[in-house]
Parts: structure tokens; sequence; C-alpha cells
């Protein structure tokens, strides 16, 4: 099948790939000649797992191409993906533009019978204004369809491969067919597409995101309670994630969810329910919630040292997830911006996240190019993100490197009684040290 992918950002890049993967022709459009450029040299702008293998595969097997010629490779596609970016507008609707105007792009291209599918992030009520964008231009007849994504940043080609579900929004039995065939290949093992209503398909994205960063959220708070009450946050954790009606997923406490997902969608949502008359308290409590949960690392540091005015920090983890070079939105930077505020200074390492710190701080902290660099001469180690490298390191060397033996766990990854056994003067998420 022919396929056109608009935008080769996280998600147009990450579709285009796997769809050519499975024999399909795969034609991805960006406006930017430069990052076209480095798609086809095989140069992946994103940090993402797997991802580097698969473009340059189906590149080599010419599957996959890369053009700024939207009109061309409209022209010849059965199916065309909206998958540019809905930033958030300041009141947190999701901003339109580019996808309009890419739908009227489209209009004015297709030459043949065609499916158009939104696979941007879009407000429910998104699906008759696509239509009408692409109805002012087109002279053949054409299909809308929404296909919101449920991609993991660090897993989203597993995701896209073996996805748990696909979810497929249309009013029209030909667009049904061609998004069935589609992807067939990808739910062999039984997983289901789930065909529903347009407006269904389009809330449940939205729906899915805000439910998640509930569970997170609640997680966190529990945590909160559990250190004034002298519970342990592990055991509650295990406690209720055993029931099935709950299960044990996302109930991991830390520093507030991040990303480009979560945050956004939580906002956006909040406003189409306020907009439909149905105002949304539990979204609109989780937000607030998640953005005051940022602020806990801070206090947790600032009590272990007294103070941080004049204080050297050393931040291990800047994305706002592990297996992704994403800052969006992430916990480390509400506390680096807090720690300056208060008279810090502060060096960072992050495996994957260092380039984009440096876009995003320029020289307003220091980079360390080795994790245990940056505890050299610092008073403290804070742990904000949870990779592997972090999670068994050398605590000997840590405690050498520290000025004191500060540590604040913001993932719960150590011990609080080994940590107490070692000298640390030790911090985490909902746990007491000993």
């Amino acid at each position: 099948m022919k396929l056109a992918v608009v935008g080769t950002g996280y998600v147009g890049l990450v579709v285009g790939a796997c769809f050519a993967e499975t024999g399909n022709d795969v034609t991805c459009v960006d406006i930017d000649p430069a990052k076209v450029e480095m798609l086809r040299r095989n140069v992946i702008p994103i940090y993402e797992p797997g991802l580097g293998e698969l473009v340059e595969r189906n590149q080599r097997e010419s599957r996959l191409g890369f053009t700024t010629d939207l009109a061309a490779a409209v022209a010849e596609a059965e199916v065309v993906f909206i998958a540019v970016g809905t930033p958030p507008d300041e009141d947190g609707s999701a901003d339109l533009t580019h996808v309009l105007g890419v739908a009227r792009a489209v209009g004015r291209h297709l030459r043949r019978e065609a499916v158009v599918v939104t696979k941007s992030t879009v407000p429910v009520g998104t699906a008759p204004r696509v239509r009408a964008a692409v109805a002012e231009h087109a002279t053949v007849p054409f299909h809308v369809c929404s296909n919101p994504e449920f991609l993991k940043e660090g897993a989203a080609v597993e995701d896209s491969m073996r996805p748990d579900r696909v979810v497929v929004g249309t009013d029209s039995e030909h667009a049904r067919a061609v998004m069935a065939e589609l992807y067939a290949p990808f739910v062999r093992t039984g997983k289901p597409v789930l065909f529903m209503d347009i407006a269904s398909a389009e809330l449940t994205k939205y729906a899915a995101n805000a439910m998640l960063a509930s569970r997170i959220t609640f997680m966190n708070e529990m945590a909160n309670l559990c250190e004034k009450v002298g519970a342990n946050v592990d055991a509650v954790r295990r406690g209720i994630g055993s029931d099935a009606r709950i299960g044990p997923s996302f109930l991991f406490p830390g520093p507030g969810y991040g990303g480009s997902c979560f945050p956004k969608d939580v906002q956006a949502l909040v406003r189409i329910a306020r907009e439909a008359g149905a105002p949304s308290l539990v979204t609109q409590a989780v937000h607030e919630a998640n953005e005051r949960q940022k602020q806990r690392l801070f206090e947790l540091l600032a009590e272990a040292l007294g103070g941080v005015s004049g204080r050297r920090i050393a931040l291990w983890g800047l994305a706002f997830k592990p297996q992704t070079d994403d800052m969006r939105e992430a916990p480390s930077l509400a506390l680096i911006e807090r720690l300056l505020a208060e008279g810090a200074t502060v060096v960072a390492h992050d495996p994957a996240a260092m380039d984009e710190a440096r876009r995003r701080l320029g020289g307003r902290i220091a980079y360390a190019g080795h994790a245990y660099d940056a505890c050299h001469g610092a008073d403290a180690l804070v742990v904000v993100t949870d990779w592997n490298e972090y999670r068994h390191p050398n605590f000997d060397r840590i405690k050498a490197q520290l000025r004191g033996p500060v540590l604040v766990d913001g993932r719960n990854l150590y011990d609080p009684a080994r940590m107490a056994a070692m000298g640390f003067h030790y911090r985490s998420i909902g746990r007491v040290t000993p």
C-alpha cells in the first residue's frame, strides 16, 4: 500500500518506519529541508531505541523515503497520515493550525481516492474540521479517520509493531476496510483493532493519558502521606497493585510526570470538558497535584541540607523518563529552576539528554561527561530519572566524591536500610529512612 506520512516528528517518524517495515511503500514529508536530508542519511534527530536501524533498513530496501515535496507524496498515496504537532495554547487547548493547514494542502494534491488519517492528538470535533479543510480543494473522493497513537517514548518501536490495541474512528466502510488491511500485520497475535465513531476515537486518546496520569498522581499523593504517617509506599503500592481490579502498572511514586503527552493532554482534556459543559474536576486536580509534586525533590533536598544557597548539587537524570532524550515538562527542569533561583549551582549527567539540556539551559548549569564526575565536590546527589545505569552504582565511589553523604532518591531506586548502614543522609519518596 502507498502511504504518505506528513510530519517527521516523534510520531510521524516512528509510524512511517514501522509501516515500511511491514512492506508498505512509505513517503514521509517534512517542510524542513535540512531535517529531510539528515533523515535520508539515516541520522535520527531523536533518541529512540531501535528506530535508527528501522529507518536505515527500510531506506536501503526502498520502502521508506523522505521528501519536502508534499504534492508528489500525496498524489500517489492511498492513505495519508497527518502527524504534525498540536502544541498547547496558553489556555491549554490544542493548537490545530498545523493540522488544518496540512489538511488543506492534502486536499489540493489528492489525485486518487484516499483515506486521510489524523494521527496527531486532537480534541473531539477535529475530524469535521479536517474533512472541511480537505474538501475546500479536493476533486476526488476521500475518507477521514481518527487513528490516535499510544506510543511510549523509549519503547515506541515495540509499541508500534506490537500494539496492545489499535483504535480507529471512522464513518466510512471503505476507510474501515483499508485500515483493517493496513493494521493486519500488527495484530496477528490477536490484539484488537477497535473500530468506533470518530468522536469516541478522538476522546479515547485523551482519556487514556488522563487515566494513566491520574494513577501516577494518586500514588505520589499516597507517597507524600506515607512520609507523614510513617508508612512505606513500597508496601502500599504492592498492597493495592495486587488487587486484580487495580493492577501494578503506573503506581511507582516519583517527582511528577512530564514528557510530550501527559501534561499537554491532561490540560487539553480539562479544556475540552469545560467547553462541553461537563467540567472534569478530577483531571484538573491531577494537573495541579502534579505541578506541586515537581517541587518535592527540592523540598527533600533543602530539608536534608538545611538550605541550598551556595551549595553545589549533582543531578543524575535530565530526561523526563529513561530511554529518551525528551525534556519537555521534565521534573528535572522544575528542580533546576528552583535550585538556581535559591542560589545553588547545578552539575548534571544524563545518558541521552545532554545535548537537549545544553540547548535548553545553555551555560546556566554544568555538565558532567560521566555520572560519577557530577558528584565530585557536590554537597548532594539527586537522582531524578531512573536510567538503568543509575540503579546499581558504586556507593563507595559516590560517597568519596561528595562533600557530604547526602543523597535524594527521586525514583526510590535504593534500599533505605542499606543507605543508612552505609552512612548516607538518604531521602526518598514515601519511605522513612531508618
